[in-house]
């Protein structure tokens, strides 16, 4: 079995793409560190959520994650239809009020 970074949800399919790179904290400072894909999916997926380089991060790490999670929907493994705001990306959102 292939070890995933601990920012990987247990339901996504996906596999680490490079280090683990940035920690991601959510509201209430709690968090995980992740490679750059799994903490866009993460930070995509909680509210009041920010992302943070670790020491070692590649540079540029921190902002690559908060521009991805960006354009990704929260829980984007998860199927169904996605209709309200809370399942839309936020640049999905930003679009439908026009800006």
């Amino acid at each position: 079995m292939d070890r995933r970074c601990p920012a990987a949800h247990p339901e996504d399919p996906t596999p680490c793409v490079g280090p683990v790179a940035v920690r991601v904290l959510d509201a209430a400072d709690a968090g995980a560190d992740g490679c750059e894909h799994h903490g866009a999916r993460m930070l995509a997926s909680l509210d009041g959520a920010r992302v943070h380089p670790l020491p070692d991060a590649p540079p540029g790490a921190a902002v690559r994650t908060f521009t991805a999670a960006d354009g990704i929907r929260p829980f984007c493994w998860a199927d169904g239809p996605r209709t309200k705001p809370s399942q839309l990306s936020r640049a999905e959102n930003r679009a439908r009020k026009g800006r």
